[in-house]
């Protein structure tokens, strides 16, 4: 059997792989032993790429595509994306950002010396590039769980709603994530800045 035929299997062989390549990687290198702060940020990276790629799919693709599909009356509408994809979807988006800030913030504890997410939400020295990038993250998350996902489950059908509810959900939803896509684009800049360098002027 194919075990890339499904989506799980697809991600199991993921992992099979990642961990052969780090075996391979780091014979001969130092002891051989489970690393928990490289796995977290690992899993942080990997958890912020699913969440910042759902994002721009959002962004980029859904929200146009169903504007699109909205004003084509001919055409067969959006409702297969509203039924079948926007709800997977947004599952993975929103769980994705959750394990994102998690892993995050102990990357910051563990991998800073101890307090650094006290550290970085503070400003402190040594710790401003990671700072911002952690607020900008901690903003999005709210925005998320606080305004997109409860409007867009209105918007979806997900829980009952008005059609004039459903409006004001759909440009609340619609706002707040384009706000999470603009911010995340100085977001990214912190988060790969800390350790790579600022600033980019």
């Amino acid at each position: 059997m194919n075990p890339l035929r499904s989506v799980t299997g697809a991600i199991i062989t993921g992992l099979v792989l990642m961990v052969l390549v780090s075996l391979a990687l780091s014979s001969g290198v130092r002891t051989l032993g489970f690393n928990y702060l490289y796995f977290d940020r690992w899993l942080h990276v990997i958890s912020g790429v699913m969440w910042i790629g759902l994002l721009y799919y959002f962004n980029v693709v859904q929200i146009p595509g169903l504007a699109a599909a909205g004003a084509d009356k001919g055409g067969p509408g959006g409702a297969g994306i509203s039924k079948y994809i926007a709800p997977r979807a947004l599952l993975w988006f929103r769980w994705a950002a959750v394990l994102t800030a998690l892993t995050g913030i102990v990357y910051m504890e563990a991998g800073y010396g101890g307090g650094g997410f006290i550290k970085g939400l503070t400003f402190q020295a040594n710790f401003q590039t990671i700072g911002a990038g952690a607020w900008m993250g901690l903003i999005m998350l709210f925005n998320v769980w606080v305004l997109i996902w409860p409007n867009q489950k209105k918007v979806l059908g997900l829980t009952p709603a008005t059609d004039e509810q459903k409006a004001s959900a759909r440009t609340i939803a619609t706002l707040a994530s384009r706000t999470n896509f603009a911010l995340s684009v100085p977001m990214l800049m912190c988060m790969t800045g800390q350790s790579h360098g600022l600033p980019l002027f």
